[in-house]
């Protein structure tokens, strides 16, 4: 008769840093680490980045959500990671300079790009501080919904770094270049209300309000015309770093794929007929 307390204690496997729920046509991402407050060590990196991939690459998601759990949107680079790489790097003046050059470039970057280039819409579900990183991919989304205790905090120059993830590509646009440098500069926490008044928030709504108000929202989005709504995001884009004449011929073309799809067939045959219009999403 074998000793059960001899034997090793089985070790649970840990738990997924991010999960994808799917409720018809759309997919909520959501980050798993409150404690942490969701902020994104190299596991939550390589998650977030492959699950924003597959709702991306997926015919069948027609519009996305991220959002958090807990207190936290997501409070941007786990620097308790990046301090034992810090220390594990050695102590030279430029020993945390390849580890976080490389993560911004295979991480922050491709998932910045996934939130503002897949060709479906993005709502950011701010359901508490989004910082750093963690405001930067908000930014990147086409809707934020902010609940009343969430905010922003461009904390990057409070550690001594600059700014990622698209940070100096939304930011002034979205606020401004001089509001920008403020908030980059001199880093403090923008609370709802401010956000939403400076336009870094699209709607604030009350904290217990805002999973039913991205549900419903991201419902409304994933029954429209998907392919019209990833061709105006694509034209934003692009006008935003090409003059008029390439804007407006990139317009054109955009207008060629959009007007041969079967939604606009049958949005105008709807508005012919006083109908609501159906779409499918091609």
């Amino acid at each position: 008769m074998s000793d059960a307390t001899s034997q090793p204690a089985e070790q649970q496997p840990p738990a997924a840093p991010v999960e994808t729920v799917r409720d018809g046509a759309v997919a909520t991402i959501r980050l798993l680490r409150p404690e942490a407050m969701n902020s994104l060590d190299r596991a939550t990196k390589v998650a977030l980045l492959g699950a924003l991939q597959s709702v991306a690459d997926d015919p069948e998601v027609r519009a996305v959500v991220l959002t958090g759990t807990g207190r936290a949107f997501s409070a941007g680079q786990d620097l308790r990671e990046h301090v034992a790489d810090l220390r594990a790097a050695g102590s030279g003046d430029d020993a945390s300079s390849f580890a976080l050059g490389s993560t911004v470039r295979e991480h922050y970057n491709p998932i910045a790009t996934l939130i503002a280039t897949m060709p479906k819409p993005v709502i950011a579900a701010v359901n508490g501080v989004a910082a750093g990183a963690g405001a930067s991919f908000a930014f990147a989304a086409d809707v934020r919904l902010v609940a009343e205790s969430g905010g922003f905090n461009l904390a990057f120059s409070a550690i001594a770094l600059s700014c990622d993830s698209g940070s100096s590509w939304w930011l002034p646009r979205l606020v401004g270049v001089a509001k920008a440098k403020d908030l980059l500069l001199f880093p403090r926490t923008v609370r709802a209300q401010e956000a939403l008044e400076l336009g870094l928030a699209t709607r604030v709504v009350p904290d217990d309000e805002l999973p039913a108000a991205a549900a419903e929202l991201a419902q409304q989005l994933a029954a429209g015309p998907t392919l019209a709504y990833a061709s105006i995001r694509r034209a934003v884009v692009f006008s935003a770093t090409h003059d008029l004449a390439e804007s407006l011929e990139h317009e054109a073309q955009l207008m060629d794929l959009t007007g041969a799809s079967g939604d606009h067939q049958r949005a105008v045959e709807a508005f012919v007929a006083k109908q609501p219009p159906t779409f499918l999403g091609r």
